[in-house]
């Protein structure tokens, strides 16, 4: 008896499905006039306090996708900040999908809304594989993780649109070489726009508007 075998590369169709997902979203998002946004970072880098402070710069209605393996924390201090939410819990995966996306998007009233945030779950590993359809990628790193994230982490910070060093009012007494960190991000995107932001101070946060164009 003859034996046939189909390999399937398993990998390869996720992404593909992932991409045309995320090109989807964005086409989405775009005819309603939509600007979007993922963030990603680490637990504890700052970035639901880094999307609270940009919208009250921002001259419209915003509205937020909260990423976490559970619950809705984060989802609840951006409603408190006034931004339209809603959660998203990933369960054992380290990253949200643009599939998940495009069934939080179901759940939000987008009308009016003229930008969209999306926080990612809190890793610099997993979401770099998965774009979900935003018009920027931004991560944001805060001093207290060391000065070699950039180093560590090369594959999310040669994907990204903005780097963002984020508590930098806690540099000196963390000893950490703010310089060293966007020396580093520079020899691997010398072109690439990196911004110290202090989400606690306000410092750099209408800089960061700025570059993500709005």
């Amino acid at each position: 008896m003859m034996m046939f075998f189909h390999l399937v590369c398993v990998d390869k169709d996720v992404f593909a499905e992932n991409e045309r997902l995320a090109k989807s979203n964005n086409d989405s998002l775009k005819s309603k006039g939509i600007n979007s946004f993922d963030f990603m970072g680490a637990i504890g880098s700052g970035k639901t306090e880094i999307i609270a402070s940009l919208s009250k710069l921002i001259d419209g209605k915003c509205a937020a996708i909260a990423g976490d393996v559970v619950g809705d924390d984060d989802a609840k201090r951006l409603e408190e900040a006034g931004i339209l939410s809603v959660s998203v819990n990933t369960g054992k995966e380290c990253h949200v999908d643009a599939h998940l996306v495009e069934h939080a998007l179901e759940k939000l009233e987008l009308e009016g809304v003229s930008v969209l945030f999306i926080e990612n779950v809190g890793n610099l590993v997993c979401p770099a594989d998965f774009p979900l359809g935003t018009d920027k990628r931004i991560v944001v790193i805060s001093v207290t993780e060391g000065d070699d994230m950039v180093r560590k982490h090369p594959n999310i910070f040669g994907l990204c649109d903005i780097a963002v060093i984020n508590k930098i009012d806690l540099a000196e007494v963390m000893e950490i070489d703010v310089n060293r960190i966007e020396a580093d991000f520079k020899k691997m995107r010398p072109n690439g726009t990196i911004i110290r932001t202090s989400a606690k101070t306000g410092e750099g946060i209408g800089e960061l508007l700025s570059a993500m164009e709005l």
